[in-house]
């Protein structure tokens, strides 16, 4: 799957609706590329609430340990437990098996804020003047 399928947020999160209310979330190629090495993935269970904007698990790397930021609000219906397992498979296929929640979404509206590639690309063109040495996204 290619990111042209995906909306993308500034928190460098995807979304895959997949239907009405339905979607997959997962961490961009851009992300996994700067974090490095995935060594560990911690996810809410099933049944837990996200709120856009809100820390929704955390990934370490063998660089840093970064918050995954809720690009959507809604209700974990499933998390990926081979990522959990393998957490390599986030850096190998972030937007195939390296998905990392599927969600109903609470308000299907708040997706018109995410980005299509084109527009994440642009904003990835933006920070690149503002990335130091030590940060990873």
């Amino acid at each position: 799957m290619s990111a042209s399928e995906l909306l993308l947020d500034e928190s460098h999160m995807w979304v895959r609706v997949e239907d009405d209310d339905t979607a997959i979330m997962g961490l961009s190629d851009y992300a996994q590329d700067m974090m490095g090495e995935i060594i560990f993935a911690e996810l809410p269970e099933d049944g837990a609430a996200i709120k856009r904007g809100d820390a929704c698990g955390t990934l370490e790397s063998v660089k840093s340990v970064e918050d995954l930021i809720a690009p959507a609000s809604g209700e974990i219906i499933r998390v990926n437990e081979d990522a959990l397992d393998a957490p390599e498979l986030i850096n190998e296929d972030p937007y195939g098996d390296g998905w990392l929640l599927e969600v109903k979404l609470e308000d299907p509206s708040e997706l018109s804020s995410l980005m299509t590639e084109d527009e994440y690309d642009a904003f990835l063109d933006t920070l690149e003047g503002d990335i130091d040495n030590d940060d990873t996204f």
